[in-house]
């Protein structure tokens, strides 16, 4: 019953896709004929001034042509935009739409700049390939100075276009600058404008009635064109559309989180889960959003709202998409039940911020179509600020409290934090600060400032709120792509993306700020033309261009080397030496093509560093003469692998586990769990026993001593029982038993056995000497320890010096008497003591 049920809405759900495409189509081509006649309305008042062209534009004309390029026409344009920077009542929607055209001008420049640059490099190594012009008094042939001539003219007329586009650009950029400078100024103006204060009761009647006399108007509008309008067979098909789409924004808005439940598999896997979750979360707000888009084009084609209701009505997406994501995000941060956010506050914290996320959400956006609603109809500055200060207030109280339930600490009992303590700290004074400052500003009469603060950062706080949850999203695939915990805490990858998420979120934080389209174009043309020091330019463009193809073959790179570590080498009969020479080996390829690739994909010239790294070669050489030969060494490990992974080496007075081997150094680690870093020089030039090289099989040396007069065979035939009955020692070869010498104190004997694993020789030493002692021990056999009798040979020496002595303060001196054998006693005079 479920399969038919989802089918049935995966259809729906096409229909419904194709229906908004319909209409989305429909309204843009019933809006299409209204703005081409602005589009030529708005071009007849820009070109208004009549400035007659100049000689030298005539003849830019010319060389331009063959680009493509109307200098003439230029030229006019930047004459009259000149005159009009002159003048100081321009006004700010002049200005920006006199930097658009501008701006298109400055763009056909720049790609002139370099239109000829290829033909230029190949006549230029013409010349080159000529020879250099001959010294007074030097002959060459005439055909070739002809020739050469030729080249030489030929390259004049190949770069004089780009010449003159350098110099059009170099004035469309400047004049641009101008603009910018008169805007800015404008803007600051309009900030630092005061108007009456909102606290004045004698301007609220004013201010009432004009929202009721606007609303009027409004309705009045709507009636006139639904009572006007001719409902032929055409408008009837638009007033169907309308149905439609209002049938399904409401379809939308009610049946998304079920859509979404139909619609999304449910995966067994983690990876499956997480990434099924992550779609079904990003699809619960994109739905209601496409119904809300739906509902307003639907009906802004009936084309029956006025001046008013459509200016109103184009504001309504915006504002059903900072409620929509809002609420999405609210849930995501602060979700119900006992499921942390990302910022892992406690439950009673989370419902208390995300009823405050969705009031503030709700009063930033109502302001988007209230502010249509009044600029539509009348520019009384003092109506606006008694009518905006309601919703500075409101917003105000809303941030100062999120603010202030942002700022708790996080659940202990809850996973990492990502957002660290001290940043949201900082967030969350700042935004106190604004919460504070917006409504004082608007009540001393600075309305333009306080919402120029208080909106923009309720907005910023959204535009956080996503890069964030982007960033937890990408630290969730980072730790299953790799198959590791917590990889955000040791991996240089996910803050990477978190950083290049800022980055790219820089535009979207400036328009939210007051920024232009036309400001993030003009820097962005700024940005991509470059900076020129003396005689080198720098284009950041090419070192982004380096740093992303780089970042992305560094990341390939690394994925590779865990697939082969984890899944590809582990099929392979290699050894673990190898395959870890092999990952490493292709790590060093791969970072170095990544980085080839990126110097060539930008453009950037290493020639110029030619001679100074001739320069710099031989200090280098001498300087970097240690790390050079460790880098080579360590590539011989690699390639030889004397020395591998895994294995017990020696070196020197060091033992232990290698457990790394990188391009400078190796780590080993010792049986005291402290890493040794040896450089590989010395792995390579000193002596390195490697015990466990090619197998692990080792042999196992054990000494005992027993007592002088024990049967020897007997002892032997025990020690080999014993060796023999342990699971580490091979048969092939058996060990041996060896009676080494006749000791100071005992007999001294050998096992000498192979195990099968050296790694074990401490504990196989240990077990074999426990069974020795046991053994011994039920048979008798005595283990002796070494024994010393000593002996006094001329006690009364000692004697005499204690009777020279005070007898009442001095006790008398012992008397020893020990035994030893008779043959070690001797008599000072040579005499037999026995």
């Amino acid at each position: 019953m479920n399969q038919p049920s989802k089918q049935s809405n995966t259809r729906l759900i096409w229909a419904i896709t194709a229906f908004i495409i319909s209409v989305w189509i429909g309204s843009a081509s019933f809006a299409q004929t209204v703005e081409s006649e602005e589009a030529v309305i708005s071009e007849e008042a820009v070109i208004s001034s009549d400035v007659p062209s100049t000689k030298e534009a005539v003849n830019d004309a010319v060389i331009g042509d063959l680009l493509g390029i109307d200098y003439a026409t230029w030229d006019r344009t930047a004459l009259r935009v000149e005159k009009v920077l002159l003048s100081d009542s321009t006004s700010s929607f002049r200005l920006e739409r006199t930097r658009t055209e501008l701006s298109t001008w400055r763009d056909e420049f720049s790609s002139a700049m370099s239109e000829n640059d290829a033909r230029l490099a190949t006549v230029n190594a013409q010349i080159t390939a000529l020879g250099a012009v001959p010294a007074e008094g030097e002959t060459e042939a005439e055909t070739v100075t002809t020739r050469r001539e030729t080249l030489i003219t030929m390259r004049d007329d190949l770069a004089a276009p780009g010449l003159l586009a350098a110099e059009a650009y170099a004035r469309a950029d400047g004049i641009i600058t101008e603009i910018e400078v008169k805007l800015r100024a404008k803007q600051t103006a309009a900030l630092m404008e005061r108007s009456v204060s909102p606290l004045n009761p004698t301007l609220w009647p004013d201010a009432v009635t004009q929202v009721v006399s606007g609303i009027t108007t409004m309705a009045a509008e709507i009636k006139a064109g639904i009572t006007s309008r001719d409902w032929t067979s055409y408008n009837q098909l638009r007033m169907l559309w309308a149905a439609v789409s209002v049938l399904v924004a409401i379809y939308l808005f009610i049946r998304s989180p079920m859509l979404v439940h139909n619609l999304m598999p449910h995966p067994k896997t983690k990876a499956g889960s997480v990434i099924a979750e992550s779609i079904g979360a990003v699809l619960e707000g994109v739905l209601p959003l496409l119904g809300l888009i739906a509902l307003a084009y639907g009906l802004h084609g009936l084309d029956v709202f006025g001046v008013r209701g459509e200016a109103v009505l184009e504001q309504v997406p915006r504002a059903g998409f900072v409620i929509i994501v809002a609420s999405w995000l609210s849930k995501q941060f602060f979700p119900e039940g006992d499921r942390y956010g990302p910022l892992n506050h406690v439950k009673a914290i989370r419902d208390q911020l995300r009823r405050n996320g969705v009031i503030l959400a709700w009063v930033v956006a109502l302001r988007l179509p209230f502010a249509a609603f009044l600029e539509s109809g009348t520019d009384q500055t003092d109506n606006a600020s008694v009518l905006f200060f309601p919703f500075i207030v409101v917003v105000s109280v809303s941030l100062f409290r999120f603010a202030t339930l942002l700022r708790h600490a996080p659940d202990e009992n809850a996973g990492p934090d990502v957002s660290a303590g001290r940043t949201r700290s900082f967030i969350g004074r700042v935004v106190q600060l604004v919460a504070i400052a917006a409504p004082i500003l608007a009540a001393l009469g600075y309305d333009a400032a306080a919402r120029a603060i208080v909106f923009p950062t309720s907005l910023s706080l959204g535009l956080i709120g996503v890069i964030i949850y982007l960033q937890t999203l990408s630290f969730r695939i980072y730790d299953l792509l790799y198959d590791v915990e917590d990889g955000r805490k040791k991996a240089l990858a996910p803050m990477m993306v978190g950083f290049a998420l800022f980055v790219l979120a820089a535009p979207l934080f400036a328009l939210i700020w007051g920024a232009q389209v036309t400001d993030l174009l003009s820097a962005w043309a700024r940005f991509t033309a470059g900076y020129t020091w003396g005689q080198t330019k720098i284009s950041p463009s090419d070192f982004l261009t380096f740093v992303a193809i780089f970042s992305i073959g560094y990341l390939l790179t690394g994925f590779i080397k865990t697939s082969l570590r984890s899944s590809v080498l582990p099929r392979t009969s290699l050894d673990l030496g190898a395959q870890d020479a092999i990952v490493a080996g292709f790590g060093y390829v791969g970072i170095f093509l990544a980085a080839v690739i990126a110097i060539t994909s930008a453009g950037i010239d290493l020639s110029s560093l030619a001679i100074v790294a001739g320069a710099l070669s031989v200090g280098i050489g001498f300087g970097l003469q240690t790390i050079v030969s460790n880098f080579v060494s360590g590539i011989i490990l690699l390639i030889e692998r004397p020395v591998s992974q895994g294995d017990w080496i020696e070196v020197g007075d060091r033992m232990g586990y290698v457990r790394d081997i990188s391009v400078r150094a190796t780590r080993i680690e010792t049986f005291d769990r402290t890493d040794v870093i040896v450089p590989n020089a010395d792995l390579i030039s000193n002596q390195v026993i490697n015990w466990t090289r090619g197998n692990l099989a080792g042999r196992l040396i054990l000494k005992i001593g027993v007592a002088y007069g024990t049967d020897v065979d007997r002892v032997a035939g025990i020690l080999r029982e014993i060796a023999e009955a342990h699971p580490m020692v091979v048969m092939t070869p058996p060990p041996s038993i060896y009676f080494m010498n006749f000791g100071a104190d005992a007999l001294e004997f050998e096992i000498r056995a192979i195990l099968r694993d050296v790694n074990f020789i401490m504990s196989v030493q240990s077990e074999l000497n426990f069974q020795i002692s046991r053994r011994f021990s039920e048979e008798n056999i005595e283990i002796p320890f070494a024994q010393r009798d000593i002996w006094l040979r001329n006690p009364e020496v000692l004697r005499h010096s204690d009777t020279d002595n005070d007898a009442e303060t001095r006790p008398a001196a012992p008397e020893f008497h020990q035994t030893r054998r008779a043959d070690d006693i001797s008599d000072p005079d040579g005499g037999d003591t026995t």
